[in-house]
């Protein structure tokens, strides 16, 4: 199937797949009037004398009230499909003013092709490019064109045209890694998909199935009265059996639209569209290496960067040098770069890179004190350091929460500052308690006296280095931030929690949720299944937009319809969280959490549910701070498209699951590390393209402390670490500055 015989094919194939879709439509109308047709049978019967009877008279009352609510219950579904609002993406749209050299080229393309020029362009945080139909009336009218008359040509026929096509969405990180010829060479499969959305049953049957789909976003949304949950169970009864009805033609159409929009696209640049395939799959992997090593960092730390896409070229660029089999891409960057298309690219860089901040980590639309830009020379000090130093701190706090003493051995006297020696000495104290996993109070009983005789209770852990006529302190009570705790920096203090065997530990999670201990195997725990359903577009570098030329959505909406996505933004269906939604009592992250646990030291994972529990609480206290209304104002002319989607439900794409308790103790003892080879060793903080925050020795990047920090968590032997910072001349024992 070549030329123009598959061009066509491919269209007729699609045509008869679209019609299949509208007949469906018909028999549902058909049978939603056939209460009324056997009405209007038996009313006439009745007035002409043919069905004379008390018994026809009830049937005819019977028939013509189940007519009537059959009728009502049609119109209302079919209200509900043909006003509501479908799913939108959430985009950044280009005025032709920013860029005429851009919509020039476009047109240009969509000439060659001879097919309709898509009515605008907008930008997306992904690595993906689709047309989009914004031409429903919950969308607004669509731009208005004043300057096409070079296009529309004599009358107003092609004027008409180009106003209902669909919009291009072209994915941000093309403009700055492509260049100009191999844009346009990716592009034109996309645009010739215009053809086929203008054929009138083609784009009759997409409406029907977005409306469909809209319609059980409707049905599923939560927060009604019992009368509405009552209707909208029937609505979405009644929309999920069209869609499945609907799914398979609906699927075949699509691939029909494809197929005649590549075929078509063969014209074009054929030659350079194969090598500009390679580098659509290097962006990709460079732009998800930096949303989540460079920028979710910053996320974190209230900063967002403002110039995203140019550090996708620089990623890339770095790769390049890395890795031989991508020398040959460096050399493509003399030529011209697609985002010179753009009159101010870098505000069209900046306002994506916002958009790509609330849609993946859910930050503010506004920028304010506690969310600000920050630029990819100050990362290092404004995230990399800040960032360190903040963990460095919460981990400080959390040993004087947990009542571990500043003064750990080998420092000096006098000396109470934060210090690595504490966090050290803490994790490898030598008793049972460090090396054992956390057990009930008898178990703990039953081994001190295996060890040390019958009646003998747990060794205390500080008891070496207490005075002999030091008791030791008294427990204090735990989460009770008012009482008073024993002195932090004097040398016969020691760890509560170690000392009393049969004491629980309420103050290591959150003291509105109780738990069991961390190796209690007898606790029955539900079972956690895969990680859950994701984004395609994000999650799968070679899946590939459902059709070149559907301009309906960015997710299909036929391929389950049992369990559709809602909207972007609607405010009454919640994101759906990580885990097997199907499974009926989902596991719960602090069981999670004892899961991967497990297999550390006691005090190791003591002090992994206190950080755990110190963040969430440090995030919720944050949540009503970061959660701004929009603004009523105009925003700029660069900005993300508000109107159009709904942004109550951040993030819609989370980038990754939530951390475990191993994950973020692992970061906070790597962040002490890091603040002590700064502060006693010289080291500095650095940006990697490909692995985010990292540290610098005498300008070189400093390797192998992950291992030694894992050794550290999971076995409680320091003695890798304390080996590498010596070699690099880190001091444990001096104090380290923290924020």
């Amino acid at each position: 199937m070549t030329g123009i015989g598959g061009v066509e094919m491919g269209a007729q194939a699609a045509r008869s797949r679209a019609l299949a879709v509208l007949r469906i439509r018909s028999r549902a109308l058909a049978v939603a009037l056939l209460p009324a047709a056997a009405a209007v049978i038996l009313l006439v019967g009745g007035s002409t004398g043919h069905l004379p009877g008390g018994g026809w008279d009830v049937l005819r009352w019977v028939v013509s009230v189940l007519a009537l609510c059959v009728l009502l219950a049609a119109a209302g579904v079919a209200l509900v499909v043909a006003r509501s609002r479908p799913a939108v993406t959430p985009t950044v749209t280009v005025a032709e003013e920013s860029a005429p050299d851009l919509y020039r080229m476009v047109r240009d393309l969509a000439d060659r092709l001879d097919v309709p020029a898509p009515s605008a362009i907008a930008l997306t945080p992904d690595c993906d490019s689709w047309l989009e139909d914004r031409t429903h009336p919950a969308h607004g009218p669509p731009p208005a064109e004043k300057h096409h008359d070079d296009l529309a040509g004599p009358g107003g026929a092609a004027h008409r045209r180009s106003a209902t096509a669909p919009v291009l969405v072209i994915g941000s990180p093309f403009l700055w890694w492509m260049r100009v010829g191999e844009l346009r060479a990716v592009l034109a499969p996309v645009v010739a998909g215009t053809g086929p959305s203008a054929q009138p049953d083609i784009a009759a049957a997409r409406r029907f199935i977005r409306g469909l789909d809209a319609a059980v976003a409707v049905a599923s949304a939560g927060g009604r009265d019992p009368l509405s949950r009552v209707a909208c169970a029937g609505l979405g009864w009644a929309s999920r059996l069209l869609l499945r009805s609907c799914r398979g033609h609906a699927a075949e159409m699509e691939r029909g639209v494809a197929a005649a929009a590549a075929e078509r696209a063969q014209a074009v640049d054929y030659g350079l569209r194969i090598v500009a395939q390679e580098q659509v799959g290097l962006a990709y992997a460079g732009w998800d290496r930096l949303l989540t090593r460079v920028a979710l960092p910053a996320w974190r730390m209230g900063r967002w960067p403002s110039r995203l896409d140019v550090g996708v070229v620089a990623a890339l660029t770095e790769l390049s040098r890395r890795d031989r089999l991508a020398e040959g891409f460096a050399s493509r960057l003399g030529e011209r770069p697609a985002c010179d298309l753009l009159e101010e690219p870098g505000v069209m860089d900046e306002a994506v890179s916002l958009l790509a901040a609330r849609l993946f980590h859910g930050g503010p639309a506004e920028t304010g004190a506690d969310w600000s830009p920050v630029g990819w020379e100050e990362y290092p000090e404004e995230v990399v350091d800040r960032t360190w130093r903040t963990d460095a701190a919460r981990l400080h706090r959390v040993l004087d929460t947990l009542g571990v003493r500043r003064a750990a051995e080998g420092t000096a006297p006098g000396t109470d500052g934060p210090t690595l020696a504490r966090v050290l000495d803490h994790l490898t104290t030598p008793d049972a308690a460090s090396t054992a996993p956390l057990t009930a109070g008898s178990d703990a009983h039953a081994a001190a006296e295996t060890q040390n005789g019958p009646g003998t209770p747990p060794a205390d852990p500080d008891a070496a280095r207490r005075p002999a006529d030091d008791p030791g302190p008294s427990r204090p009570p735990y989460g009770d931030s008012d009482a008073s705790r024993p002195p932090v920096d004097g040398p016969g203090v020691s760890h509560p929690a170690y000392d009393d065997p049969d004491a629980s530990h309420p103050a290591f999670v959150d003291s509105d949720a109780s738990r069991p201990p961390y190796d209690d195997s007898d606790a029955p725990r539900p079972p956690v299944d895969g990680p859950g359903p994701s984004h395609p577009a994000y999650d799968d570098p070679d899946a590939s937009h459902p059709a070149y030329g559907d301009p309906g959505a960015s997710r299909p909406p036929v391929d389950d319809p049992d369990a559709p996505q809602p909207p972007y933004g609607d405010p009454g269906t919640p994101h759906p969280s990580y885990g097997d939604h199907a499974t009926p009592v989902p596991a719960t992250p602090a069981e999670d959490d004892e899961d991967d646990l497990a297999d550390t030291t006691a005090r190791g994972a003591a002090l992994a549910a206190g950080l755990t529990a110190q963040l969430a609480r440090e995030e919720a206290e944050a949540r009503p701070a970061g959660a701004r209304a929009p603004s009523s104002a105009p925003g700029p002319a660069a900005g993300p498209d508000a109107a159009l989607w709904d942004d109550r439900a951040l993030p819609l794409l989370p980038l990754q699951p939530p951390r475990t308790g191993r994950e973020i103790l692992t970061a906070h003892i790597t962040a002490m590390v890091c603040c002590a080879a700064m502060d006693t060793a010289g080291a500095a903080p650095a940006l990697d393209w490909l692995d985010g925050p990292s540290l610098l020795f005498d300008g070189a990047r400093a390797a192998d402390l992950a291992p030694s920090v894992l050794s550290l968590v999971e076995t409680g032997d320091p003695g890798p670490l304390r080996a590498w910072m010596t070699e690099l001349g880190i001091r444990p024992e001096k104090p380290v500055r923290l924020v």
